[in-house]
């Protein structure tokens, strides 16, 4: 089956919720009460019918994940000359680059500070050059949004092979 990896991580959702539902029916029936007046009708439920279906769930989602992971690892994104798998490892540092950076540019150069019981008032000052930062932080924004871009594109438009049969 050809798919790309928009419609893998969907099939992977469908698996995901089909073999829920299966769990959910299994806890609903496989107990049941009856008391002595009632007659015994116990709920339609297979044990082992029920573990043969979801262990079938979780090959697919084995085969699946794991096209994923080889197609990531070895495809390269238009324009960046980086594999997929790259590419996520470097959008995760970049993030957390941006989260820092945007602390530091929200800073105020000189913020008075409380000081309970002085005579005198404090101030806390920045030691960095906020232009840099402001700087630092549009070039982050940008590489991630080109990442972003990238990985969109290849997420919807490259196919690969995956065999869940």
């Amino acid at each position: 089956m050809k798919v790309t990896s928009a419609s893998a991580n969907k099939l992977l959702k469908a698996l995901e919720d089909e073999k829920a539902y299966l769990r959910n029916i299994e806890e609903q029936s496989c107990t049941y009460i009856v008391s002595d007046s009632e007659l015994d009708e116990k709920p339609d439920y297979d044990y082992i019918e029920t573990q043969r279906q979801i262990e079938e769930i979780d090959n697919k989602v084995l085969k699946i994940k794991h096209a994923i992971n080889v197609f990531n690892t070895r495809t390269k994104l238009p324009g960046l000359d980086i594999t997929i798998d790259m590419a996520l490892v470097k959008m995760a540092q970049l993030n957390q680059m941006k989260t820092k950076l945007d602390g530091l540019r929200k800073k105020l150069p000189k913020q008075r500070v409380p000081s309970f019981g002085k005579d005198s008032v404090d101030y806390l000052y920045i030691n960095y050059d906020l232009a840099a930062v402001k700087e630092d932080y549009k070039k982050v924004s940008d590489q991630i949004m080109e990442i972003q871009l990238a990985l969109d594109t290849c997420n919807q438009t490259i196919e690969f092979e995956v065999d869940i049969d």
